[in-house]
């Protein structure tokens, strides 16, 4: 075509990419490829094509690992891993400065690569995936080199295992490995095994940017090379991917003590109110859904029109789908590329094929004869609970339904089990921001959709996993606590025989803000150290739990309350335990013995005063993300936290995880010290008169063993801590997976309660969640 004839008929003209250079990489390196383990490449071994899912052909063969080979990377990765964190932090710098300077240098290279092995048009790969890539290398050799002076007192865990998906093959890499390294890591990772080619040119770019033998390997093959570093001698696990493997994850490592982060799948809502810029939102919803064909866990793939302007913003968006280009990737003008392989094509296909739901619109486009291709797809008029409104697609198929108020657009947001992102967009900005803050989603994008940045984390809540992915929240993932930890030694109830002296005192669970029987109808004597009777315990049984929970949800206002208002209520409730210092003093000495009751009234009371202090201060940011806005890492109570509390101290231990949960907005399922359960009941009375609204707070005594599987299986549980001497942890993290809940478990370890570590900013970011609100200003 001339370009007088592309001027009178204004068609597009092609713009193929040259795939040369990347081919001859592939061909340099005989187009056989064994692992990177130990700072170089083994030899080619049996195992699987990589192929372009544009064409079908064969690009390069993998070796599928072995146990032995991933035993050998962990080895290596164990072996050098003491010398790189030694290295210090301006050390690590430089070698994360050069990966990221050689990503620049080998933009173009990677860029192609990715979209002949992926399928991603050749304009993503090369303006948003490597540039992100390279983002997220500079970032973190910043925060290698400021980990010493703004993470005192925090260590690298050790060898981190990393499974990333194929989607974003080399971005998710990036994301992995680089705040790895920076926190003084190594890694073994394993791409997934439709997208394994940008990994080993990465490892290439290791190899030239100076990084030390055994730092960074990686090892090829299926799923079940993931499960083998899972199970390996690794120190963390790090996944993406879907949430049925998440929750696998989950259950085998639950008690291993290996540190875990999930970012798994999402069903994000796209909300669309009535006063938006309607041709704006249909360009970000193109960006949203049809961006790497849809296959993104956080793609806005449930799309929530207003109901006075949906007809117009549907018309307008078939107008926009039948102009979209799909074909080779290559071509710099093409819109949408192709599925990454024939198996997830079919998959796709079948989902929509099984829908008799709705109105579909297919984009009129001319599609591919050959490679793995699905047309830009809009169903529209599903309900909320239709298969797929709830269904994670993986695909360029748009689903939609309408809403009235905003009321309504929250409540159809949430109704899904994930959590990962969202977008509303509106000219109202007060209406984005009272809207975006009630999404149950780790991000939310105002007026826009799908930006990332290595300074704001970036992660999901529910079935979307936990942890966080960039910024200061996400270094947390990749370090530990350097204060020493000893064993726990449970602590044996005391014995007697005989009655009471005076009346028999029977306490009572405190649920609801009332003093409630026990379900089960069982109660155990409770002896002084003497041998004393003191008086009989409830045993709280699943049913007890239960109740529990349905209070502490009837509770929901407490999170929308200031921090002011809880800090007003811990000093006061803090007042009241000084007020009744002596008797709980006594009672104290009398259950354990000694005289040391004082000095725990006295750390109490100054726990109180320290969460109170906290509870209006505890801020979020405001990240530094290059746009020409803001992005507001927003601190949220992760909701209804059950604590298995420690044996001893009893009254301190309660206080040290009540007060910095409900500081934080969140409620509470205590389940008191097993030894000594009296002095929690001699605590509720001071809930009573300190102004604690009922359901915030919860008290339940008996066997933490009979408490800790329904608190960690129960869906309205958002999240489960054990300091329990009882090492529950493994019970604990296994039944998390039913909702993916977050755990803070102490795997038989014990904690110096009257020391630091018994309170501080650990017990503040095991209460929160952070929520990332993006905000554009400006025309």
């Amino acid at each position: 075509m001339s370009v007088k004839e592309i001027f009178e008929t204004m068609d597009y003209g092609t713009a193929p990419e040259n795939a040369s250079e990347a081919l001859a990489w592939i061909v340099d390196q005989g187009g056989q490829f064994g692992h990177f383990i130990d700072g170089a490449f083994t030899d080619p071994g049996a195992g699987f094509d990589s192929k372009n899912p544009a064409t079908g052909d064969v690009l390069a063969t993998l070796t599928q690992a072995t146990d032995a080979d991933v035993t050998r990377a962990v080895a290596a990765a164990r072996k050098a891993q003491p010398k790189w964190a030694a290295l210090g932090g301006h050390g690590r710098a430089r070698v994360l400065y050069a990966i990221a300077r050689l990503l620049q240098k080998h933009s173009r290279l990677f860029a192609v690569l990715e979209t002949l092995d992926n399928g991603k048009p050749i304009r993503e790969s090369r303006d948003i995936d490597v540039p992100l890539a390279q983002r997220h290398f500079y970032y973190h050799a910043g925060m290698a080199q400021l980990m010493d002076s703004e993470l005192p007192g925090r260590a690298a865990l050790g060898v981190c295992g990393q499974i990333v998906p194929w989607n974003f093959p080399l971005l998710m890499l990036a994301w992995k490995i680089a705040p790895a390294l920076a926190m003084g890591n190594t890694v073994v990772l394993k791409p997934a095994e439709y997208t394994s080619l940008t990994a080993l040119l990465f490892a290439d770019i290791c190899m030239q940017a100076g990084v030390p033998k055994g730092v960074v390997n990686i090892v090829t093959g299926y799923g079940d090379v993931g499960e083998m570093i899972v199970n390996a001698d690794v120190d963390k696990i790090a996944f993406t991917g879907s949430t049925a493997v998440g929750r696998r994850i989950r259950q085998a490592t639950a008690g291993t003590g290996k540190s875990l982060t999930l970012e798994l799948g999402g069903k994000s809502p796209y909300i669309v109110f009535d006063d938006a810029d309607l041709d704006s939102a249909v360009e970000g919803l193109v960006d949203a859904i049809w961006f790497n064909q849809g296959q993104v866990c956080c793609a806005g793939s449930r799309l929530l029109v207003q109901e006075p302007v949906a007809d117009a913003f549907y018309t307008k968006l078939r107008a926009r789908m039948d102009k979209l280009r799909i074909g080779n990737p290559l071509d710099k003008s093409i819109d949408v590329g192709a599925i990454v392989d024939p198996a997830q094509l079919d998959a796709i296909t079948a989902m929509v094929d099984a829908n008799s739901a709705g109105h579909m619109h297919q984009a009129a486009v001319d599609m591919p004869t050959n490679g793995s291709f699905f047309p830009p797809t809009l169903i529209t008029g599903l309900h909320p609970a239709d298969t797929l409104m709830q269904e994670e697609i993986f695909g360029p198929v748009l689903v939609a339904t309408t809403f009235r108020t905003p009321t309504e657009a929250v409540e159809v947001a949430n109704n899904t089990r994930y959590g990962l992102a969202a977008s509303v967009w509106s000219e109202n900005i007060n209406l984005a921001l009272d809207v975006a803050p009630k999404l149950a989603a780790g991000v939310v994008w105002v007026n826009g959709t799908n930006m990332f940045d290595a300074a704001a984390g970036f992660g999901g809540v529910r079935d979307s996993g936990f942890g966080r992915e960039g910024g200061w929240e996400g270094l947390g993932a990749y370090t530990k606590d350097v204060s020493p930890h000893k064993p726990l030694k449970p602590v044996s109830p005391n014995t007697g025989k005989g009655g009471p002296e005076g009346l028999d005192r029977t306490a009572k669970l405190y649920i609801g803000g009332k003093q409630t029987r026990p379900d089960s109808g069982y109660s155990a004597p409770s002896y002084a150290k003497n041998g004393t009777l003191i008086g009989h315990v409830p045993q709280a049984n699943r049913k007890d739990v239960r109740n529990a929970v349905e209070a502490a949800i009837a509770a929901k206002g407490w999170a929308k309350t200031t921090g002011h208002l809880r800090a007003q209520i811990l000093y006061y409730l803090a007042e009241n335990l000084s007020a009744r210092r002596e008797g709980f003093a006594d009672a104290l000495n009398a259950a354990q013995g000694g005289k040391g009751g004082t000095k725990e009234v006295d750390a109490a009371i100054s726990c109180l005063f320290t969460y109170a202090a906290w509870a209006d201060k505890f801020d979020g940011q405001a990240h530094g993300v290059p746009i020409r806005g803001v992005a507001l890492a927003m601190k949220e109570p992760v909701g209804i936290i059950g604590a298995l509390c420690p044996d001893a101290p009893p009254l301190l231990g309660l206080v040290s995880c009540m007060a910095p949960a409900i500081a934080m907005g969140n409620r509470v399922i205590l389940a008191a010290s097993e030894p000594y359960p009296l002095i929690a009941t001699d605590f509720y009375q001071l809930l009573d008169t300190s102004d604690v609204p009922a359901g915030v707070v919860n008290i339940l005594t008996g066997p933490h063993g009979d408490m800790a599987g329904a608190l960690a299986t129960h869906m309205g549980v958002d999240a489960v801590w054990s300091f329990s001497a009882s090492d529950l942890s493994a019970e604990i993290e296994t039944g998390a997976a039913t909702n993916l809940k977050r755990t803070w478990v102490n795997h038989g370890m014990g904690r110096d309660w009257f020391g630091s570590a018994g309170a501080g900013k650990a017990f503040l970011e095991a209460a929160t969640e952070v929520k990332n609100i993006w905000i554009p200003y400006g025309e």
